[in-house]
C-alpha cells in the first residue's frame, strides 16, 4: 500500500508520495509538487533535499555505518584492496577472479598519458596549486578523447573512458606533484600494483633504485578504499549535475576535482595539519590548544575532530587510525608535528568533554597525519583525497546517465526588485 503526506495550502490539500528506500529511509518525493500546487521548497545547501536515488553508497551519521553497495567499509578495507573497491562501487558486484584480472589488465596498458598532456602541464609554473593542475588536465583529456563527447556512445566506449581515467588519474596526479617542486615526471612502471606504481612516480629519482615500503602501500591502499565514496557530498553532486547535461565523464570529474579542492570540503586533513603548525610555532603546548577548543568565547575549533555526518563516530578513523600508527612505527619518524598530533589525539580520547561530545578524531585527522609522515607536502593532500574519490564520481556519473535522469536545474525563489521603468541615463 502506497504511503502519502498530505499539504494543505490556499483552500487545497495536496497528496505527497512517500517513497522507502532499502534501508528504511523515508523521502517524500516532491517531484510533481510544482505542476500541481505552484509551489517549489526551499532549502539552502540542499541539506534536507534528496537530488537522487543511488545503490551505491548507504551511510547513517548517527549509527557510524558506511556500506558500498551493501559491504561494510570496515570487511572491504581489511579484505579487499583499491582497485577490486573501485569495480565494486562502478560496477555493482565485486568481481570474479577473472573478472579482476582482466580489470587490473586493461587500467594497466592505459596509464600513459599523451606525450602534449606533458607540454601541457610544462605550462604550469611551479607555483601553480596541484588541484588547479589536476582539475586543468583531466578536463583536457576531453581534447585527447573527443569520442567521449557523444552522449550516444555505447557502453564499451563509456567502458574505455572510466578504463583511461582510472590508468591515468595516478600518472597526473604524480605529475602535479613533481611540477610543484620542479622535478622532471616519471612514467608508470606497469610491473608494479596501483599504489606502488603511484608512490614510485611521486618519489623515485633518477640515482636511485625506488623500492615501495609495503606498510606505505598498504595505508595509501585503506587511504583510497575509505575515500572512494561518501554519498552525495559537494563534489558528487556537481560530478552528477554537471553530467546531467551529457558533459563527458572527464569533464565532469574535473568539475568534481574544483569543488572537491574548496577549503569546506576537500581541505579538512590540509587544514589538520596547518593546524599542528600553528600549535608547533606556539610553542608546543597541547593541553593550552584543548582549553582553548573547550571555551566557547574561544574563536579557536579544533580541525579533524567530529564529523558534520558522523554524530557517533567515524568508522573510517578506525582503520585508518592503525594504518597510520603502522606508518610511523615503520618509518620511525621523528616530527615535532606529529607529536603534537598523536598529544590532541591522546588528550581527545580521554577528556570527558570531547567523549560526551563525540569530538574523537576523523579520518581527516590521521590521513593528514600519514601523508605528512611520508613527506607530501599540505597542499597535494587534496589531489590525494581526489584520486581515492575517483571511482565514487565514476559510479554517480554513470549510475545518472544510466538512469536518464533530467538536467539538473534547482529553483529559487526570487526576492530582488519589482518591474520598474527604465530611466534614461541623463535623468538618473
Amino acid at each position: 500500500m502506497s504511503e502519502f503526506a498530505e499539504l494543505s495550502f490556499g483552500g487545497k490539500t495536496y497528496q505527497i508520495p512517500v517513497v522507502t528506500g532499502t534501508e528504511n529511509e523515508k523521502a517524500l518525493d516532491i517531484s510533481k509538487l510544482r505542476a500541481q500546487s505552484g509551489l517549489i521548497t526551499l532549502d539552502y545547501g540542499f541539506k534536507n533535499t534528496g537530488s537522487t536515488s543511488s545503490a551505491i553508497t548507504f551511510l547513517d551519521g548517527e549509527k557510524g555505518i558506511l556500506r558500498y553497495r551493501g559491504y561494510s567499509i570496515e570487511e572491504l578495507a581489511e579484505n579487499s584492496n583499491f582497485l577490486e573497491v573501485a569495480y565494486l562501487i562502478i560496477y555493482g558486484e565485486l568481481p570474479t577472479k577473472q573478472e579482476f584480472d582482466q580489470f587490473v589488465k586493461d587500467i594497466t596498458m592505459h596509464t600513459m598519458v599523451h606525450e602534449e598532456v606533458k607540454s601541457i602541464l610544462d605550462g604550469f609554473p611551479s607555483k601553480a596549486h596541484p588541484m588547479g593542475v589536476l582539475s586543468s588536465l583531466i578536463g583536457a583529456l576531453t581534447a585527447f578523447y573527443p569520442e567521449a563527447l557523444d552522449p550516444s556512445r555505447s557502453a564499451d566506449e563509456v567502458n574505455m573512458s572510466i578504463i583511461r581515467i582510472l590508468a591515468k588519474m595516478p600518472t597526473i596526479a604524480a605529475w602535479t606533484y613533481k611540477n610543484e617542486i620542479g622535478h622532471p615526471v616519471n612514467y608508470p612502471d606497469n610491473s608494479l600494483d596501483y599504489c606502488s606504481n603511484f608512490l614510485k612516480m611521486m618519489f623515485a629519482v633518477p640515482s636511485d633504485k625506488y623500492e615501495t615500503d609495503p606498510v606505505v602501500s598498504d595505508a595509501l591502499n585503506k587511504l583510497l578504499i575509505l575515500h572512494a565514496d561518501h554519498e552525495q557530498n559537494c563534489s558528487t553532486s556537481t560530478v552528477r549535475v554537471v553530467g546531467s547535461s551529457h558533459s563527458s565523464l572527464y569533464s565532469s570529474v574535473s568539475a568534481g576535482i574544483s569543488a572537491l579542492w574548496g577549503p569546506l570540503h576537500g581541505g579538512a586533513n590540509q587544514a589538520v595539519i596547518e593546524m599542528l603548525e600553528g600549535i608547533k610555532a606556539d610553542g608546543g603546548d597541547t593541553q593550552k590548544w584543548m582549553d582553548k577548543a573547550k571555551d566557547k568565547n574561544d574563536p579557536f575549533r579544533l580541525m579533524g575532530f567530529g564529523h558534520r555526518v558522523y554524530k557517533n563516530f567515524d568508522p573510517r578513523a578506525k582503520i585508518i587510525k592503525k594504518a597510520a600508527d603502522n606508518v610511523l612505527n615503520k618509518l620511525g619518524v621523528h616530527d615535532p608535528v606529529l607529536e603534537i598530533a598523536k598529544g590532541l589525539e591522546e588528550v581527545a580520547l580521554k577528556d570527558d568533554y570531547f567523549v560526551e561530545r563525540k569530538l574523537y578524531p576523523n579520518v581527516d585527522f590521521y590521513s593528514g597525519i600519514i601523508y605528512r609522515a611520508l613527506g607530501i607536502p599540505t597542499q597535494m593532500f587534496t589531489v590525494m583525497f581526489a584520486m581515492g574519490r575517483l571511482p565514487g564520481w565514476i559510479a554517480q556519473w554513470k549510475e545518472m546517465r544510466e538512469n536518464n535522469e533530467p538536467i539538473g536545474r534547482p529553483r529559487q525563489v526570487y526576492v530582488g526588485k519589482n518591474h520598474r521603468p527604465y530611466v534614461n541615463i541623463e535623468n538618473r
